[in-house]
């Protein structure tokens, strides 16, 4: 998966990336690259949080695609940076330097060998060993492993992680939208990592020191707002049937769960569709920009 995504990212995020860098350099033509590179950076976290955030309830199903479209937007903030130092994003170079600055692979070299591979070029690793792998790789991404801290976190710190995410999965399989605090914080942190590495390997220096931020970040605030909705929506639920005392065949249980996995789906449905709504009114408005521009 690895390789597949980088390469279908400079095919087609390519492009995009070197759009949006000249129009950023119109636009702020006296601005100084590193102010550039924070606005790249910026946009990316934005995108990757609230694409990538929405895995619970019901939903759980589009945990590969939400991890897929953070990892494409990670990638086009790679590519973006790369064009911001003067490559090309469109460049076959830069997929071999995608996987490395994600850390599938140590350096160039190694990349552009299982580039030249190509998938299936490997014996099968066997579905159980690959699922773990993927599970792996997304654990890594979100920051639990603590592979790219310095210094690096204590086991328990890890372990208390796996436990925190395991935890997050049962309540968000009957709690729609808790899961979004939780995975918003961690895609925000994965992607200033990441762009901390490929600041240092483009510029050959550190990405400089952003400033603290003071209070809560917006979108971790309103995804906490409405994980706490989502909470009290829940438990009002299941007060009433206490209440009321509803029963299918003399029993309590099957009503409660007909009732949680029915508000769970529907309230993950109009928060999905409401997500979508909001890409495409987002995409005509910036088809309309270009076609103005």
């Amino acid at each position: 998966m690895p390789e597949v995504l980088a390469v279908f990212a400079v095919r087609h995020r390519g492009p995009r990336a070197a759009r949006r860098v000249a129009g950023l350099r119109a636009g702020h033509p006296e601005t100084p690259p590193g102010e550039l590179v924070d606005q790249s950076v910026k946009r990316a976290k934005r995108v990757s949080v609230s694409e990538g955030s929405f895995v619970g309830g019901p939903f759980t199903w589009l945990v590969p695609f939400a991890f897929c479209t953070a990892l494409l937007e990670q990638g086009q903030m790679m590519l973006e940076l790369a064009a911001l130092a003067g490559k090309d994003p469109t460049a076959p170079a830069r997929t071999a330097e995608l996987l490395v600055l994600q850390g599938v692979h140590p350096d160039v070299a190694a990349a552009e060998k299982a580039l030249a591979r190509g998938p299936g070029a490997e014996p099968s690793a066997g579905r159980a060993r690959g699922f773990w792998q993927v599970i792996w790789r997304m654990a890594r991404l979100l920051g639990i492993t603590g592979e790219d801290a310095v210094p690096p976190p204590s086991r328990l710190r890890v372990t208390m992680g796996w436990i925190g995410l395991g935890l997050t999965i049962l309540v968000g399989m009957v709690i729609p939208l808790v899961w979004l605090p939780f995975m918003a914080i961690s895609y925000g942190h994965a992607t200033d990592r990441i762009a901390d590495r490929a600041v240092a390997f483009h510029f050959e220096g550190p990405r400089p020191a952003r400033p603290a931020r003071r209070g809560l970040d917006p979108g971790v605030l309103g995804a906490s707002v409405r994980a706490g909705v989502s909470l009290l929506l829940t438990v009002g639920a299941v007060v009433t049937v206490l209440v009321a005392d509803l029963r299918l065949g003399d029993s309590l249980w099957p009503v409660l769960v007909l009732v949680l996995v029915g508000l769970s789906t529907a309230v993950g449905a109009i928060w999905y569709r409401r997500r979508r709504g909001h890409r495409a009114a987002g995409a005509r408005h910036n088809r309309g920009s270009g076609a103005a521009g």
